[in-house]
């Protein structure tokens, strides 16, 4: 068994932000991009935000301190600490309206893996048996 203090990860990754070039940083605590389940803490300065990007499964946001607004097909969500914004399954970008620090929680689904397997493999050919 492992223990992580979100807390002091959330202190350590929004000090980082406040000097980092897109003023945000990110420290995957759990999983991988190789496990179906990843865990990411994530410093956000104020005004950061992260461009509309597609959703790769089953995903939320735990607001460990300040405040973001999630923003999805015309829809928007804030959340401050302690809040979980769970993300729609589509386009969506994530904005920091303040210092922020938040748990990304993702879990992959089998159409996701399946479409970057089938993208890696080999071309089938019709030809043969």
């Amino acid at each position: 068994m492992q223990k992580i203090s979100l807390e002091a990860l959330a202190r350590q990754q929004m000090k980082l932000a406040a000097t980092a070039a897109g003023r945000h940083t990110a420290d995957t605590v759990y999983g991988g991009h190789e496990k179906v389940l990843r865990q990411t803490v994530i410093g956000m300065t104020a005004g950061a935000h992260f461009a509309e990007h597609e959703n790769p499964g089953e995903a939320t946001v735990l607001i460990l301190r300040g405040r973001v607004r999630l923003l999805a097909a015309g829809h928007s969500w804030e959340g401050a600490r302690g809040d979980l914004l769970i993300i729609p399954d589509k386009r969506h970008s994530l904005e920091a309206l303040e210092d922020s620090a938040v748990l990304l929680t993702v879990a992959k689904l089998a159409r996701h893996a399946t479409s970057q397997r089938h993208a890696k493999a080999e071309p089938l050919d019709p030809h043969r048996d």
